[in-house]
């Protein structure tokens, strides 16, 4: 992935290409990398866009080019981090999960991935939770399955707590699971 474009290497019946997707001047592709994610059967590339003027949305593309989207934040300069992507309520649908605004508005968004229609559902959300730092070239965090289904592993606002969220009936429900640091994030998402 570059700033401007989306280089994706594609493999059907034995035979591989290369894809680039390039965007438009006002916008850049702007994360630590794209995540691949299963939508049942077919595989696309989960990205940060962010628009010189209406800030970042998620976006799913694929070898055909941009599959679905959630709407941008809205106002430039505004950053999203993905916490990741599946089935995180058992319905059988893939939600996609991310922190709108890590460093401002610190609030986990899901959006549900509807196959045939180019925007992303919204499905719930809960403030108070964060996964980036500023001038971190990294994003903490993501999602774990111990055994009892799905949860997004956060940092609570301040920093003090790691958050197990589970997407359930249409709400998010959060948990305190220990103080936070990297030790106990690891152990966290190995579920230990």
């Amino acid at each position: 992935m570059e700033w401007g474009a989306l280089r994706l290497r594609l493999s059907e019946d034995g035979t591989r290409r290369d894809v680039v997707i390039r965007l438009p001047h006002t916008r850049v592709f702007e994360d630590v990398s794209p995540r691949l994610v299963d939508l049942g059967g077919s595989m696309a590339a989960m990205v940060v866009e962010s628009d010189l003027s209406r800030g970042a949305r998620l976006a799913l593309y694929t070898g055909e080019g941009l599959l679905a989207a959630a709407p941008f934040i809205g106002r430039r300069n505004r950053w999203l981090a993905p916490v990741g992507a599946g089935d995180l309520d058992g319905d059988g649908r893939i939600e996609l999960a991310y922190i709108d605004r890590p460093h401002l508005a610190k609030t986990l968004r899901i959006w549900r991935y509807v196959p045939g229609d180019a925007a992303l559902r919204a499905v719930a959300e809960r403030p108070g939770l964060t996964n980036h730092r500023i001038g971190w070239d990294y994003i903490e965090g993501g999602l774990r399955d111990c055994g009892q289904g799905p949860e997004m592993i956060t940092a609570d606002a301040d920093w003090r707590r790691l958050m197990a969220s589970r997407l359930s009936g249409g709400k998010v429900e959060t948990r305190a699971i220990g103080p936070y640091g990297a030790v106990a994030l690891r152990a966290a998402m190995d579920c230990r």
